[in-house]
């Protein structure tokens, strides 16, 4: 699963990846525009909230993290790319270079090629990691070894053609919402002028504000996941179970139960864990959506020994 914290040695990388550090910084300095009065609305609010549940739980949960990822479950073709548009709604890289990242983090967890280990600090796991030159895990040669399956999928393998192509899907839903908002104003009987600001209240807060939201919950995993919390399972590495970041980020900050299974498409091995993006999972099955999804591993064990044993894994005790 990975190696110890002792076994990180050498210096952090210096400089500063602009490529990644320029969004990063415009998109948290747009999202303080929230603090203009005028730019507050109670809808674009609720587009806040709830869009950081649904593009985080959907796009980077679902999608990203445990369906490309860790392949702990199946969809249609159109469904995923669907998905992981989403995900890219959230500016959270492509899908090539998010799987090869993660899957790097599994294989040298809190070790030195953990990319981004808190073992240098919290900050570094935060946020530091992604700003600082990382050539070694910028080039064709990395995604092939770490992401194979996903690049050979052509519209993944599109946007690492040009690079620039996720930000331009990012900037792409702005209009999309501006647009909706401006409707949404008149359809309420604003004037053109407060369906206007509206249509702002709506980018700000339903885009901006959203995506800083998201991409939080997202490194919390990275940082506070990984100092802590409670351990369920001895797994080599640093993992916690954080109830915080779970409650946020959907059921994702159990993640010691995560590095212990990461195949599973669940990550609730105690009744009280809830794992509200896994419920998601079995309702996209329910609708004929979801396949082949992987059950968490004592429960894999007990089937296939054929010990009479529930084949829910929403409300299965660990061990």
């Amino acid at each position: 699963m990975g190696s110890s914290s002792s076994d990180v040695s050498g210096p952090r990388p210096v400089g500063i990846h602009w490529e990644y550090a320029i969004p990063l910084l415009a998109v948290h300095l747009a999202a303080a525009l929230v603090l203009i009065p005028s730019l507050f609305s109670w809808s674009g609010l609720v587009l806040a909230l709830v869009g950081t549940h649904l593009f985080g739980m959907l796009g980077i949960n679902i999608c990203y993290h445990r369906l490309l990822t860790h392949r702990s479950l199946a969809v249609p073709r159109w469904l995923e790319q669907t998905l992981a548009t989403i995900a890219i709604f959230s500016l959270e890289d492509s899908p090539v270079r998010w799987v090869a990242t993660h899957r790097l983090h599994h294989a040298h967890s809190d070790a030195a090629a953990d990319p981004h280990s808190p073992v240098h600090g919290i900050s570094w796991a935060h946020t530091g990691w992604l700003v600082r030159p990382a050539p070694d895990r910028r080039t064709l040669a990395f995604f092939d070894r770490y992401a194979r399956d996903v690049l050979a999928v052509p519209y993944y393998r599109w946007f690492e053609k040009r690079p620039m192509r996720v930000l331009w899907v990012y900037l792409a839903q702005i209009p999309l919402f501006a647009l909706a908002g401006w409707l949404f104003g008149l359809a309420c009987g604003d004037t053109p002028a407060q369906a206007t600001l509206l249509a702002g209240s709506w980018v700000v807060w339903g885009v901006l504000l959203r995506t800083v939201l998201v991409w939080h919950q997202t490194w919390c995993v990275n940082s506070l996941s990984h100092l802590f919390g409670y351990r369920n399972y001895e797994t080599g590495e640093n993992s916690r179970n954080n109830w915080l970041v779970a409650l946020l980020a959907a059921g994702e900050g159990w993640h010691n139960n995560h590095h212990h299974d990461p195949v599973s498409a669940s990550v609730q091995h105690r009744w009280w864990e809830i794992d509200i993006t896994y419920y998601v999972i079995l309702l996209l099955a329910r609708l004929g959506l979801a396949r082949d999804i992987v059950l968490p591993r004592h429960i894999r064990q007990a089937n296939a020994a054929n010990t009479p044993r529930t084949s829910s894994a929403v409300m299965t005790t660990s061990q």
